[in-house]
């Protein structure tokens, strides 16, 4: 049986999470506990744009040609994803223009883009490393 929470204990609960820090971290995983996983099209979103800014369709282009094909985002996804990149404060507006009756936004990374970028690239870097050493294959 669920047991549902009360006002008070809810009270006590945000309470309580006001005292933690965002950096406290998980004894399990040693991450921070309220870091959300970062899907392949973000980390490839992402890479696309620490190479300078750029707006979408060269976003799209430049995310095709990091996964060599692999992820193709489309517009409307496209698009989604960088507006939630934009509300997390990872990506800014650099410049915004209508081109042709369309509106074009150019879209860079922020310093919170790149550190967030760069934590995933050494998650990753950790978890090929672990499975090299697994398979008993030489670093790259």
């Amino acid at each position: 049986m669920r047991r549902i929470p009360t006002r008070e204990a809810t009270a006590r609960h945000v309470a309580l999470r006001a005292l933690v820090p965002l950096t406290t971290c998980s004894c399990i995983y040693r991450l921070p506990v309220y870091t959300r996983r970062m899907r392949e099209p973000t980390f490839l979103i992402l890479s696309a744009l620490a190479g300078g800014p750029a707006h979408g369709y060269l976003v799209m282009q430049r995310v095709s040609e990091l996964s060599e094909g692999r992820v193709q985002p489309r517009p409307g996804t496209l698009y989604a994803a960088l507006d939630r990149m934009l509300d997390d404060g990872w990506l800014t507006v650099e410049s915004e223009a209508v081109v042709e009756g369309r509106n074009r936004r150019t879209y860079a990374l922020t310093a919170p883009g790149r550190e967030a970028l760069t934590a995933q690239l050494h998650r990753l870097e950790a978890n090929v490393a672990a499975a090299r050493r697994e398979l008993g294959l030489r670093p790259a």
